[in-house]
Parts: C-alpha cells; sequence; structure tokens
C-alpha cells in the first residue's frame, strides 16, 4: 500500500514499528513487547492466559502482546489484570 502523503507535499515521516500494530511495553523480563487491547466484541476465540494459566473465554476484553523483536507469531493473550501485574508475578506458563 503506497503511503500517503501529506498537505504540505513532503512524504510521510517514517512510524515505529510499535505504532503500526499497537503500542509498545515493558514486558516480562527485559524485553520490550507490542501490545494492542483488544476489545470483547472482537474476542471470538478462547485463549489461555500465560500470566494466570486459566482460559480467556470468548467475548472478554484482553490484551494481546508479543516481543518486539520476536515477531507477531509469538503473540499470546494475556488477561488485563495479569498483563498489568506481569512483573510482579511472572509467567506462569511457558508456550515452545
Amino acid at each position: 500500500m503506497p503511503r500517503r502523503r501529506p498537505r504540505s507535499g513532503r512524504p510521510a515521516a517514517p512510524r515505529a514499528i510499535g505504532d503500526v500494530y499497537g503500542r509498545t511495553e515493558d514486558g516480562p523480563g527485559d524485553e520490550t513487547y507490542i501490545v494492542r487491547t483488544v476489545p470483547g466484541a472482537r474476542a471470538v476465540k478462547t485463549y489461555r492466559c500465560p500470566g494466570c494459566d486459566h482460559e480467556i473465554a470468548t467475548g472478554v476484553a484482553h490484551i494481546v502482546a508479543w516481543a518486539a523483536e520476536g515477531g507477531e507469531d509469538d503473540r499470546r493473550h494475556w488477561h488485563q489484570g495479569c498483563w498489568n501485574g506481569r512483573r510482579t508475578r511472572g509467567i506462569t506458563r511457558r508456550w515452545s
């Protein structure tokens, strides 16, 4: 998709990866994560939260996060509260 030029005629400034995919936040450990909020209306599948190892049911708003250097294929779905407590609780579920 071509980049839209601003009205001034100058090319648009390049956007950071967090601007394109979501916001960036410090994640578990020392890594930077890209984070998106999923509203309940768009939560159409059941996921397992790595913070508490419980299911996130369909229709429940939650967070999707992945390491900025790991790629979007490694994204994980977290409960909002588990993501907020990620620095003090740690990850209870490891994935391969």
